[in-house]
């Protein structure tokens, strides 16, 4: 039994002991927890019970942004030891599955992931991961910055399936968590500059301090004003579409330039309609991201190397005794707030 944050059921969180599996096999680590960020689909499965087909029928462990310290190794792990510091992949495919075999584990139909019903997260002292899951962080990245890894690694995949080529102009439309971490994903790709539009200034100032980054009130300015604007009329090589919103997934062709990219980051939580002629007339190239796959080291290596900073996006870090808390400031949604954590307890 371990003190875990638990999700009873919609719009109930308890501090508790309850029961997990926690037997290591050969190929696994004992990990001590030490940081969780909080992520929008924790959040939403606090306040709506469920996301999708995946509905939260009975006690679930939340999180799953995690980083912590190895204390036990299965026999058959020779890439970490006890006092490894690492981050932690939170979703485990079926290794023989065809996803797997094709390198897109990350849709999987057998994929467990922590904080999917029924699987349980990671908000309690101690977790068992598979060894092949679990990565060893650079002395000089902080825990805190490992725990950052996860979303960081959804900006990643979008700039992977961008297919990114050097100097192009991006553009994100939401500055969420994930709109950030996409914009910095894609400077690290190799856009020249990316222009990140929203309605909430106090999250543009915080993107904007990143060198390479524009920002676009669309209060006060459109998007495809600003593109143009910057783009000479052109448009972006490369369009991310993070907010999920229904006007900005109508409004894409307009921000694409000619033959160019729109990645579809954001999820809309009801059905938007497309304009497809309109996406047509310009042929443009449609991409989706589900999660991520194969893109994890990668990304300790760009923050490890310097070229991406998420520490300025840390904006709050909460005790795991005021965890419940924590859930509730994240559900505020403060437009000064990109990424709550909660620290555990040594």
């Amino acid at each position: 039994m371990a003190t875990s944050l638990v999700l009873e059921r919609k719009g109930q969180l308890a501090l508790r002991d309850i029961a997990l599996n926690q037997d290591l096999s050969p190929t696994d680590v004992r990990i001590a927890v030490h940081t969780v960020g909080i992520c929008g689909s924790d959040v939403h499965f606090y306040t709506h019970g469920k996301i999708g087909p995946f509905v939260v029928e009975q006690p679930m462990v939340l999180g799953h942004e995690a980083s912590g310290i190895v204390v036990e190794v299965g026999t058959q792990v020779t890439h970490l030891r006890p006092g490894d510091r690492v981050c932690m992949e939170p979703g485990i495919p079926d290794p023989t599955s065809r996803a797997s075999k094709l390198g897109i584990y990350n849709v999987d139909p057998a994929v467990r992931f922590w904080a999917t019903p029924p699987v349980h997260g990671c908000l309690t002292p101690h977790v068992v991961h598979p060894a092949d899951y679990t990565y060893l962080l650079p002395d000089h990245v902080s825990l805190a910055q490992g725990a950052m890894v996860e979303p960081f690694a959804i900006g990643m995949q979008a700039a992977m399936r961008a297919r990114i080529q050097p100097g192009d102009i991006g553009m994100v439309t939401g500055a969420g968590p994930i709109g950030m971490m996409t914009a910095l994903a894609a400077l690290a790709g190799g856009c020249a500059k990316v222009l990140v539009a929203d309605l909430a200034q106090p999250k543009l100032d915080i993107i904007a301090a990143y060198p390479g980054i524009e920002t676009v009130n669309i209060r006060t300015t459109p998007a495809a004003e600003a593109i143009a604007s910057a783009t000479g009329g052109w448009g972006a090589d490369v369009v991310f579409e993070c907010s999920g919103a229904a006007p900005a997934v109508l409004g894409l062709p307009a921000l694409a330039r000619p033959g160019g990219t729109v990645v579809l980051v954001g999820m809309p939580v009801d059905p938007v309609p497309v304009d497809i002629v309109s996406l047509q007339a310009r042929e443009l190239r449609i991409e989706t991201v589900f999660r991520y796959a194969n893109v994890y080291d990668r990304a300790i290596s760009l923050i490890a190397a310097g070229k991406v900073d998420l520490s300025p996006l840390i904006s709050a870090t909460i005790p795991f005794a005021d965890s419940i808390a924590a859930f509730d400031r994240a559900v505020e949604a403060r437009e000064t707030d990109v990424k709550i954590q909660i620290r555990m307890p040594d």
